[in-house]
């Protein structure tokens, strides 16, 4: 498994001042979710892994649904510098 290839947008400093952030949030879920998909690359069967992929996804999505709300701009900027897709709305 990789670990360093994890991507780092948010500077140390920023990272020690904004921790409760939403932007951290989805950050470093979105890391996790990153690790976890290369974990699962390798053990298909792990099935309590993929659970928790699913809770995490679950929770970043919640984030981001939120955030679109308040801040759209934030919210595009985030989404760009992640490089995830945009939901699909219903």
């Amino acid at each position: 498994m990789i670990k360093n290839s994890f991507i780092s947008v948010i500077s140390q400093e920023e990272k020690e001042e904004n921790k409760g952030s939403v932007e951290f949030q989805v950050f470093s879920f979105t890391n996790k979710i990153r690790r976890l998909t290369s974990h699962l690359e390798l053990h298909k069967k792990d099935f309590l892994s993929q659970r928790g992929l699913r809770k995490i996804l679950g929770k970043r999505q919640r984030l981001l649904t939120y955030l679109s709300k308040k801040n759209r701009v934030r919210y595009k900027r985030l989404i760009g510098q992640l490089d995830i897709r945009e939901p699909k709305t219903h």
